[in-house]
């Protein structure tokens, strides 16, 4: 029996582990199918002993045990379908389960015959009583609220129709447990007891984990994983709520099933799915595995008391007064959420994309540059709202809230599966995407912190292009030029980045947005925004020391949807006052001139389609704004490139190289096949391992990513326009000097070391981002392994490497021609 309850326990934990983080098939942690093969692998796994032991172990009470596991695996096997949906489709999986739990409860109430009783003297310390119609539910009421308590206070609540369909759920998978533990476990004791001191610690193991394995097939991104770990505690409990004096009656014992409901629908509804993914930096999922720790210990400290004082709490499981006290604890319960607690509403939203498209090609045959941006803007602005008109009208009449957006012609509504079952009904939608949004925190975010000293001069990124000796040779350091930075926020008075500012005079009109917070000045908490934009414009770190920026915050906690990153997209081709309207007061000749991306926004769990930005990007190329995006960091397996905005033809995507030019073994690479296209992608690689940039609170810090490339590309944009102002708002011009000034990329994957030199150097002086290979060896897959490096441009490094130097020579070289 120990050997295996450990068994059930190490498959389930590993299983629901691995699916979580990807490892269990090799795959992205944002792949869905990695949670559906975790769900499938642990249920085989389980299925198979426990089958067996159900049918071969002869005594009644080791039956019953493999029989209830038996029961909770089949049910996580049923659910494991439900996480095909995206992540970002929460709605849809708890909808699913909500049937199959439902259907699984039916089946388990018609099918799963009680064990056979033996006469009433031969049950030795069970009773028949039968005159409480609610047995154990007062005890049940008074320890779910108790456990209630860390999750009102840590967690915050979704939309109505979220709270509902968890709400739902868990109720649901309390039934169903109800069932298992009464019409298996509790009924055997009934023909099998050993005394109810014995039965109790027992029991506390069988039920905690067929609760362990039947909370596993919940939910899905890891919410799943603070059921699992809440629930397997609460058996003891259990036993108390399902007063055990009367377990032979099947299915009569209501307070496991208010129990169990009650602890597993207000997980659901406290916890935020889009919150629980690997990539969160903010701190959220410490303060749920914190909460469910606490309910551990509730479950474990109530569950042994109240197992020692069995005798005398018997005469209180239907006590009048405990009930009452339970419900006083839940309304304490409701009070501690609205003065402690997150109250209100946090649901997720909806991009809805219009029909109809605005045509703004004809910009590009505009040779005023302000002329050229006003066009688009206002070309955009009137499509939207036109086009848009009916649909807010609509959506007005029944108070239902929404953004207009004109870059793309969408909306973003607030509303979910109704919602979404209603606008497909109109003809002026083309379609529909999630835009899931974070609920708010528990408590603030810290702040990062760096550990880096300040450089004493150019490090070898900038050498690597040849920054340095543009500054030299050319007296170039991007004057005249703003760049736009979407990303996480900046600490604006950083030393780097202060000078470079254009609202360093105090005034953020027109220069900070936060689609976020709505902060009045830029702030960087996870500090990847600080040290993308360290790269462009550092004083001592950056490619062009001498350009501007303005800044908007689209990744405030490392997790953005359409609606942020549009936000920010019309922010840089028309700002606007701190406060105002975009599609009133935007004004299109304060707009940047370059734009550093350094985020992808994936299908899976932020929501993007392929397509959905594209319009986006195509507005801002024909306004003549430079795009960079970086590729990704997927690699090195090929058609890594997937994500909005990098896989764009609009868009200038990087790659990143470390220091001797090597690949960097997690860049992205082509073709892109998302979309269908095949497109050569990435256009071209810089550098993007372990680079010394900024870092919020005053300090630096070195940081590997393709994050960190782009803003090297457009640094390099900057300091050709500065350079040679005729090239300003000419895409197609500046990407022909990039590609062919670009030196030949003719590394290998990067940053490895075969294992018998890896051997003669010290752990310590091993970089964090270097992997050790046996000789020769090349993971499986990587792109770089079966594309033709000798042909440029290639889907490994584009046209190659950028070289500031090369490509800042050719434009002073055009400009001089000119005059």
């Amino acid at each position: 029996m120990f050997l295996l309850l450990i068994w059930v326990v190490t498959v389930s934990w590993m299983a629901q582990l691995m699916g979580w983080s990807g490892d269990l098939t090799g795959m992205l942690p944002e792949d869905p199918n990695s949670a559906v093969w975790a769900s499938l692998v642990q249920a085989v796994l389980l299925l198979i002993p426990l089958g067996i032991g159900a049918r071969a172990w002869k005594m009644v009470r080791y039956r019953a045990m493999t029989t209830s596991w038996l029961a909770a695996s089949g049910f996580v096997l049923l659910l494991a379908p439900t996480r095909l949906f995206p992540l970002a489709e929460p709605q849809w999986v708890l909808l699913c389960q909500i049937l199959l739990t439902s259907l699984y409860g039916w089946l388990i109430q018609r099918w799963i015959l009680p064990y056979p009783l033996q006469k009433p003297e031969q049950r030795g310390e069970y009773s028949m009583r039968r005159s409480n119609r609610w047995p154990g539910l007062p005890w049940a009421l008074v320890w779910g609220a108790l456990c209630a308590y860390p999750w009102v206070v840590v967690g915050s609540v979704g939309s109505p129709l979220d709270l509902l369909l968890n709400l739902a759920l868990g109720l649901l998978a309390g039934w169903v447990a109800s069932l298992l533990i009464n019409r298996i476990w509790l009924r055997s004791l009934a023909v099998d007891s050993r005394g109810l001191g014995r039965d109790g610690l027992t029991g506390g193991f069988v039920i905690g984990t067929t609760l362990l394995i039947l909370s596993s097939g919940l939910s899905l991104n890891g919410v799943q994983l603070l059921l699992m770990l809440a629930l397997s505690a609460v058996g003891w409990l259990l036993l108390v709520a399902a007063d055990t004096h009367t377990p032979h009656v099947a299915g009569r014992s209501s307070g496991p099933g208010w129990l169990v409901g009650s602890i597993c629908a207000v997980i659901l509804i406290f916890s935020d799915t889009d919150g629980t993914i690997l990539q969160a930096v903010d701190g959220l999922l410490g303060h749920y595995f914190a909460a469910a720790g606490l309910v551990v210990v509730t479950g474990l400290v109530g569950g042994f008391v109240m197992l020692i004082l069995r005798r005398p709490l018997a005469r209180t499981v239907a006590s009048p007064t405990l009930l009452l006290a339970g419900l006083a604890l839940w309304l304490t319960g409701g009070l501690v959420y609205h003065l402690a607690g997150q109250s209100g509403f946090y649901g997720d939203s909806l991009f809805v994309v219009m029909t109809r498209q605005a045509d703004v090609s004809q910009a590009a045959t505009m040779s005023d540059y302000d002329d050229r941006r006003r066009y688009v803007y206002d070309t955009l602005v009137n499509h939207a709202n036109e086009s848009q008109a009916d649909l807010r009208s609509s959506l007005e009449q029944l108070n239902v809230e929404y953004t207009p957006y004109y870059l793309v012609n969408a909306l973003e509504v607030r509303g979910g599966l109704l919602m979404r079952l209603w606008l497909n009904r109109r003809a002026d939608v083309d379609r529909i995407m999630p835009s899931p949004a974070l609920r708010p925190l528990f408590q603030a975010q810290e702040s990062a912190q760096g550990t880096q000293p300040a450089p004493a001069g150019p490090e070898w990124n900038l050498t690597n292009l040849g920054a340095d000796r543009v500054w030299a040779d050319f007296d170039i350091r991007g004057a005249g030029i703003v760049i736009g930075q979407s990303d996480s926020g900046v600490q604006f008075d950083h030393a780097e980045v202060i000078d470079s500012y254009r609202g360093r005079s105090g005034d953020h009109d027109y220069n900070w947005f936060d689609p976020w917070n709505q902060s009045l000045e830029p702030s960087d908490v996870s500090g990847h925004g600080t040290h993308t934009l360290g790269s462009i414009v550092g004083n001592l770190v950056g490619v062009a020391p001498d350009a501007e920026w303005i800044g908007c915050a689209n990744l405030h906690r490392n997790l953005g949807n359409p609606g942020f990153y549009l936000d920010c997209m019309q922010f840089m081709l028309a700002p606007f006052p701190i406060g105002g309207d975009p599609l009133l007061d935007g004004d299109p000749n304060r707009s940047a001139h370059v734009l550093n991306n350094s985020w992808g926004c994936p299908q899976d769990f932020e929501g993007c389609d392929p397509e959905s930005l594209r319009p986006g990007v195509a507005a801002l190329r024909a306004a003549g704004i430079f795009v960079v995006a970086s590729a990704g960091n997927s690699g090195p397996d090929c058609s890594t490139i997937t994500d909005s905005i990098a896989i764009y033809d609009e868009v200038f995507s990087v790659g990143a190289v470390d220091v001797v030019n090597d690949l960097a073994p997690f860049s992205s690479t082509g073709p892109v096949t998302v979309d269908g296209s095949e497109r050569m992608k990435p256009d071209i690689v810089a550098p993007g391992v372990d680079v010394l940039s900024a870092y919020p609170n005053g300090t630096y810090e070195v940081a590997s990513g393709t994050s960190m490339a782009g803003p090297h590309v457009a640094g390099v944009v900057a300091l050709l326009w500065s350079a040679n102002p005729a090239l300003i708002g000419d895409i197609e011009r500046t990407e022909k000097i990039l590609v062919e000034t670009a030196r030949p990329f003719t590394g290998t994957l990067g940053s490895m070391i075969p294992e018998d030199i890896a051997e003669g150097i010290e752990d310590e002086e091993i970089p964090p981002f270097v992997q050790i290979l046996l000789p020769s060896e090349m993971p499986e897959g990587a792109c770089i392994g079966e594309i033709d490096l000798a042909s440029i441009p290639n889907n490994v490094a584009g046209f190659g490497v950028i070289d500031a130097y090369a490509a800042v020579e050719m434009a002073t070289l055009e400009m001089t021609k000119l005059e």
